[in-house]
């Protein structure tokens, strides 16, 4: 009896090509590894925002209520550090005496022991004459116009708030109020005046 073995012999050849075929066949790239870099992100840090006139009086508060449980010495050192926690935004704590010298500010360190009772803002008011006397009254609010830093010095409107301590010293405090009148001059500058002489016809 003969057997027929071409069959067989088929089969065999074609799955010698199939895998011939598989082992030639170019495999699928792997995803591509992404490497894990350690990402830091800068938030930009905002401007601080306005403060408003309930804010800062509520701020003074606090800071009298600061100065008289913790006394005068201690009160005036943390009044007078800019990284201190009555430096809050765009609002800090200023103190005077009543004589009006100064006796703690954060942002004008050299005006500490300078009297200043009758410097003028850029209109000629005694702006720290009008807060002492707030602040005599036991508190109350003063305008004046005052450089802002934070503006290249440029004049403008400030809402001061001062309140009293005791009858020895105050603290006082403000909020910039947009630019000043255009006419107004640099601080403590005097505005030159122009007189215009009208000479009746015929004279």
């Amino acid at each position: 009896m003969t057997v027929d073995l071409r069959p067989l012999v088929i089969m065999g050849l074609f799955i010698a090509l199939l895998s011939i075929a598989g082992c030639t066949q170019t495999p699928a790239p792997a995803p591509a590894q992404v490497p894990l870099y350690p990402i830091t992100v800068t938030t930009p840090v905002p401007a601080a925002l306005p403060a408003t006139k309930e804010e800062m009086v509520a701020f003074v508060k606090e800071a009298v209520a600061y100065a008289k449980q913790n006394g005068k010495e201690k009160s005036l050192a943390e009044f007078s550090n800019p990284n201190g926690s009555f430096f809050r935004g765009v609002l800090y704590i200023y103190a005077y005496d009543m004589n009006g010298t100064t006796i703690a500010h954060p942002v004008n360190p050299e005006k500490i022991g300078v009297n200043r009772l009758n410097e003028k803002d850029a209109e000629g008011n005694l702006f720290i004459q009008d807060l002492r006397q707030a602040a005599i009254n036991g508190t109350g609010f003063v305008t004046y116009y005052y450089i802002n830093p934070i503006h290249k010095n440029a004049v403008e409107k400030k809402l001061g708030y001062a309140m009293s301590v005791d009858p020895t010293w105050w603290l006082g405090s403000g909020i910039y109020q947009g630019p000043a009148d255009t006419r107004l001059p640099p601080y403590n500058e005097t505005l030159p005046v122009t007189v215009t002489v009208t000479t009746p016809r015929g004279k």
